[in-house]
């Protein structure tokens, strides 16, 4: 069978006590303006404008060391996260709906469920 996947979206992951000016800094210096301060209504994710043919930009409140990693996007997150173990990567945590991983350069990265539908064209299909 199948299953979909592409970069979705770029992750600032921000270890501070309040997102706010954070979100209002990497704004100015991308020069994208805020589409969603407070995404999910918790403090811990805001979301900058991006137009539809480019990653996603969220910037998201943790308690680790200050980072930035990738999201890939696709329409089977088990399928994804066992293509991605066959090519080296190790699975680190299941958390809701999506898979936190490892790539063999010690990177984090994570494998969500599709967020834009279409998928669009830099999509990758994968048997």
């Amino acid at each position: 069978m199948t299953h979909h996947s592409r970069l979705c979206s770029f992750v600032l992951d921000c270890e501070v006590d309040d997102l706010t000016p954070h979100v209002e800094f990497w704004s100015k210096a991308l020069g994208k303006p805020v589409d969603a301060l407070d995404e999910d209504g918790d403090g811990k994710y805001a979301r900058l404008q991006t137009e539809s043919d480019e990653p996603i930009l969220l910037l998201q409140k943790v308690s680790h060391a200050s980072r930035i990693h990738l999201d890939i996007e696709t329409d089977d997150v088990d399928a994804e996260v066992e293509r991605l173990v066959a090519l080296g990567a190790k699975e680190v945590q299941r958390v809701h709906s999506w898979c936190v991983m490892e790539a063999p350069s010690g990177h984090r990265f994570c494998v969500i469920r599709q967020q834009t539908k279409p998928f669009g064209m830099h999509v990758n299909a994968w048997k």
